[in-house]
């Protein structure tokens, strides 16, 4: 088990700037897509979405 430790284990007093931009840029977009994601699949939206389907070919002019 020391082996899958080591494999996973992380300097972080060694990370640098960019480094630790790289961290939070990836773990807000992270966040950012599993909001995104529980707003558009709510139950309650999925009327709403539904109706907006088609909408790109409709011709409605």
């Amino acid at each position: 088990m020391s082996k899958l430790t080591d494999y996973f284990h992380t300097d972080w007093a060694a990370m640098t700037a960019q480094d630790w931009a790289g961290v939070i840029i990836t773990v807000g977009a992270f966040i950012g897509i599993v909001v995104t994601f529980a707003w558009a699949l709510s139950p309650g939206r999925r009327k709403r979405l539904e109706q907006q389907k088609y909408n790109v070919l409709d011709d409605d002019d």
